[in-house]
């Protein structure tokens, strides 16, 4: 006599398959979803970092302000 637990079941089969599809789909879309975040988190720390570096220099390379006196009322 066969026994039962070993024959192949081809419902079972075709649910696994299916299951293993759609876990692979949101795998597949999870990791899309952290390299976007992680690009878009890399390219606005980047742009951060070029402002303040060309904010610095455009500061130092500046001429001082020339510095004014305070105003005096005249008396009449």
């Amino acid at each position: 006599m066969k026994n039962p637990w070993t024959k192949k079941n081809p419902f079972m089969s075709m649910w696994l398959s299916a299951a293993n599809s759609a876990i692979a789909r949101s795998r597949g879309q999870a990791t899309a979803a952290v390299k976007r975040e992680a690009t878009k988190a890399a390219k606005t720390v980047t742009n951060e970092g070029v402002k303040q570096v060309t904010d610095f220099w455009v500061n130092a390379l500046k001429p001082p302000a020339a510095v004014s006196k305070p105003r005096t009322r005249k008396s009449r």
